[in-house]
């Protein structure tokens, strides 16, 4: 039996996702056991910039694959039209089929990551906060990947 094109696509930008996603867990483990604090940040040290580094494209690089290359994939598999669909209409369809809980949670997770990767506060203390809030966002992304991944496995 031949594979269409669009699952062979899907299959392969599953797999890059999937790639991302296990460097980012592994950066947020290991991120865990260094338990940065505020003040590390003063003084960093070549691995710490490593980890904080690891942790920033993978987590950048999961979220923009997933938006822009796994769900129209997806949607591409499941028989969609989205040439005329904007990102936010890909988005609720998504949620309309269950591959998504919520369209505005995916949109606030893609906010957080532009914020994140975009904006470089100052103070110490704001950076660390960003922080926490894109290792929170992070672990949201994973739970999403882990969801498509049994969904893309059902079709």
């Amino acid at each position: 039996m031949k594979t269409a094109p669009e699952q062979l696509a899907l299959q392969h930008i599953r797999a890059v996702c999937q790639g991302h996603a296990d460097a980012l867990l592994e950066a947020m483990q290991d991120m865990q056991l260094r338990a940065l604090t505020p003040d590390d940040y003063t003084h960093l040290n070549k691995d710490d910039r490593r980890l904080l580094d690891q942790f920033a494209y993978r987590y950048t690089r999961l979220q923009d694959d997933m938006g822009a290359r796994l769900m129209p994939a997806v949607l591409k598999v499941l028989g969609e039209d989205i040439s005329p669909m904007s990102a936010i209409d890909r988005f609720t369809r998504l949620e309309q089929l269950g591959w998504l809980k919520s369209a505005d949670e995916w949109l606030s997770l893609r906010q957080l990551r532009n914020q994140f990767s975009h904006d470089y506060p100052d103070s110490l203390t704001e950076r660390f906060e960003r922080l926490q809030a894109a290792i929170q966002a992070a672990q949201k992304l994973l739970m999403v990947m882990a969801h498509f991944q049994q969904k893309i496995i059902a079709i």
